[in-house]
């Protein structure tokens, strides 16, 4: 399917395919969380690790860290397996709150 304009739904976006510049599969997008103030888009949560599903983590990438790759139909980050796993992470069940200390910690990690 041709994408023909520069919006897309969250549903489209959630269960997309995340890989590095190398073309590794990282992981795929869980979730997107939202400024409720300007409405953009702030984070992709990656689900990363475990396996079939079960005991993956959760890890919040600023968004304009990801760019659509339309050969890969997915995105790509800049970060590698072993940078990802040192990154602000949290289990499906215990999500955080995206609160100023929070966003701060993630934004810190990707040099934000």
């Amino acid at each position: 399917m041709t994408i023909s304009s520069n919006v897309i739904s969250s549903d489209r976006v959630e269960g997309t395919t995340v890989y590095n510049p190398a073309g590794d599969k990282l992981g795929s997008i869980d979730d997107l969380m939202i400024d409720k103030l300007s409405g953009q888009v702030r984070y992709a949560v990656l689900e990363f690790g475990g396996f079939l599903g079960m005991g993956t983590d959760r890890y919040p990438i600023p968004w304009s860290m990801l760019k659509y790759d339309t050969s890969q139909d997915g995105y790509v980050v800049p970060l590698d397996k072993a940078t990802l796993e040192g990154a602000p992470r949290y289990a499906d069940t215990s999500v955080p709150d995206y609160d100023d200390n929070y966003t701060s910690t993630v934004n810190k990690y990707y040099g934000f």
